[in-house]
């Protein structure tokens, strides 16, 4: 059933429609009473008049109110009434799904979070009032009203008059409306229990307009690397929160699956020269909203929501800065920008990075950070994305022999963006990334890694980044620990569960690289270079009929064909061992100089293997950070040509 009459309302006062099975009725009563005494207009049906057309009043009602609240409850799922005044809402943009018993919403209303309501000892809980006020006032045009986190201090003889229900209503609020009700200091008190876990779930595009996804994705992205730097908060990474973009899971499977506390869901709407960002934190136990809030600015505004948004979320999480700095200290912790038109640019190209597969959509990516930067040249975060496109087209289009110059501007770029922030651990980690990967200067690179490790202790990508170097230069500790953190921080991620793998490998724990690669795969059946991962490790653990099944399902051909030709050859078939390595020479060539060195070395062929291997360090194959531990060279080592060459990339050899 529902609830009042819009006619009866004055102007100033925003206006809620109630909807509530008849069964239910007691508990409406307290929030219609609670709703009013706040300053709002409720319109139940307990106000229709005798003889008035029933269906004619409730859809005036229903058309008139700013804020349709429904009661979800075990009796009102089941009630045709409730069901289509909650679609009505719905449909109209202004549906606040509240839920009395804990029943979960019926299908076509579960991707809205409920708010859950008590009522201890007859009144509503005041923390589940705030969060009805919260999201009901911005549907009436109102700014909510600011939060704080101290807690309340006991009320005198004259504040006991204004707990009515448990709900501060300000004595004007009769005269002046909303705008004369105000929230008691502490009710947005964090419980003291509570986890500091949280994931960003991507922010719904309510622009109509699937281009504009990029900015609402962005936007997330942004909230969530702000959290990320607070060190008392676990956050998790971009990709493993992606993966529920249009999940219609509960947020209790969703947040059970992600390993946090809580979830924080948005939705990012445009009109004209203003942006409205719908925030949500929803406690993942229950299931039920802890804090709902609307922040309508100008575009030119958005950066402050970002830092409300993130700042509002680790004070719930009890996880608040004392104090985050001036305006500058923080730009030089996120590498970030106060240029709209620059932050445009930006998101346009990371979304066209991470969705990119050729060289076009990587170059045109590039354009895009180089436009951010051009808008404003003090933007870190566009220069240190530079860094990355640059060596992402050095390293798979660019012609061998060419590439040196490319990955020159990528560390002039990085070097740049740590020069502009400091404390920008994404820039200290390209930097490392490319010197290492690019460059092959294993020593240049440790710095810039240490310095990342220390700076993005929550990030995901930087620890493992972080990791893999790590590996590779034989800091088994270190890289265990630091593919222990991007794993607790991005679960879901494919990708994080392949290096995990390959860490195991450069271990020379062949046994143990397997699972997590093994997990990859369920993850992601086409993840390049996981088969071969897996079958690198079967071939040092003498299972050349597994190893084989495994090369030969790996989608990457000079993986596959560089697995082939070694345990085609270690289980006699030289012929097809052959085979497998005239395609990869002649398809490849010198782009895989490295992977030919391992092939001959395992053939026994030691100087062309050799040979092959001084060739790919002329030519700057990225190969090369593999061989300090890579198992299909040892028949090379101790010939003084390979310690030479792996003390000149920094490596001991």
């Amino acid at each position: 059933m529902s609830s009042g009459d819009p006619g009866l309302q004055q102007p100033a006062r925003p206006s809620v429609f109630l909807s509530y099975s008849r069964a239910d009725q007691q508990q409406a009563r307290i929030l219609a009473r609670a709703l009013e005494e706040a300053g709002l207009q409720v319109w139940w049906d307990t106000l229709i008049e005798g003889g008035a057309a029933f269906a004619r009043t409730i859809e005036a009602a229903l058309a008139a109110s700013d804020a349709v609240v429904v009661l979800w409850s075990r009796n009102s799922v089941a009630s045709d009434w409730v069901l289509d005044e909650a679609a009505r809402g719905r449909d109209l943009k202004k549906l606040v799904p509240l839920s009395i018993d804990g029943t979960e919403p019926p299908m076509g209303f579960r991707q809205y979070q409920s708010i859950a309501l008590t009522f201890p000892k007859g009144h509503i809980d005041p923390a589940s009032m705030q969060a009805v006020m919260r999201a009901v006032l911005p549907l009436a045009g109102h700014e909510p009203v600011p939060r704080t986190a101290m807690r309340p201090p006991s009320p005198d003889p004259l504040r006991r008059g204004l707990l009515a229900g448990g709900v501060v209503a300000a004595a004007a609020a009769t005269a002046t409306g909303v705008w004369g009700w105000r929230w008691r200091r502490g009710w947005f008190d964090p419980t003291p229990e509570a986890e500091g876990s949280v994931a960003v779930l991507p922010f719904e595009n309510l622009s109509g307009d699937p281009k504009q996804a990029y900015f609402s994705d962005g936007l997330s992205e942004e909230v969530r690397a702000t959290l990320a730097r607070n060190r008392r908060l676990k956050v998790m990474a971009q990709a493993s929160s992606a993966r529920f973009r249009a999940s219609d899971e509960g947020a209790v499977k969703i947040a059970a699956q992600l390993g946090v506390a809580f979830l924080l869901d948005g939705s990012v709407r445009w009109a004209g020269d203003t942006v409205r960002v719908a925030a949500d934190l929803v406690d993942g136990r229950t299931g039920f909203s802890r804090w709902t809030q609307v922040f309508e600015r100008r575009i030119d505004d958005v950066f402050a929501v970002q830092s409300e948004i993130a700042d509002t979320v680790a004070a719930a999480l009890a996880a608040r800065v004392a104090n985050p700095g001036t305006p500058t200290q923080q730009r030089a912790a996120s590498g970030g920008t106060t240029d709209v038109a620059a932050f445009d640019a930006y998101l346009r190209g990371r979304a066209l990075y991470e969705t990119g597969n050729d060289e076009a959509s990587e170059r045109e990516a590039l354009a895009l950070f180089d436009a951010a930067i051009a808008l404003d040249p003090g933007y870190a975060a566009a220069h240190a994305a530079r860094s990355l496109a640059l060596t992402t087209l050095a390293n798979q289009y660019v012609r061998v022999g060419q590439h040196a110059a490319m990955y020159d501007q990528a560390v002039a770029a990085a070097q740049r963006a740590i020069a502009l922030a400091p404390g920008y651990a994404g820039a200290h980690s390209m930097l490392g990334f490319v010197l290492f990967q690019g460059r092959l200067d294993a020593r240049a690179a440790r710095a810039p890694f240490e310095k990342s490790s220390v700076l993005g202790a929550g990030e995901a990508t930087v620890q493992a980044r972080w990791a893999q170097y790590c590996a590779r230069t034989g800091r088994v500790r270190e890289a265990a620990e630091a593919i222990g953190r991007a794993l607790a921080r991005d679960r879901l991620n494919a990708l994080i569960h392949r290096a995990a793998g390959t860490i195991e490998y450069a271990a020379r724990r062949f046994e143990a690289s397997i699972p997590p690669l093994r997990k990859s795969l369920q993850m992601n059946p086409r993840m390049a270079r996981a088969h071969a991962a897996i079958g690198d490790a079967l071939v040092n653990l003498e299972d050349l009929v597994q190893a084989r099944a495994e090369y030969s399902a790996e989608p990457v051909p000079d993986f596959r064909l560089t697995g082939l030709a070694i345990v085609e050859h270690l289980g006699g078939q030289h012929a097809a061992a052959r085979a497998a390595m005239d395609r990869l020479v002649a398809e490849l060539g010198d782009t895989v100089l490295y992977q030919q060195a391992q092939v001959l070395a395992q053939w026994g062929d030691r100087e062309a293997a050799i040979e092959r291997l001084l060739k790919a360090r002329a030519a700057g194959d990225s190969g090369l950070i593999y061989a300090r531990n890579d198992p299909f060279l040892d028949p090379l080592r101790g010939d003084p040509r390979v310690n030479a060459l792996l003390t000149g990339i920094g490596f001991d050899a």
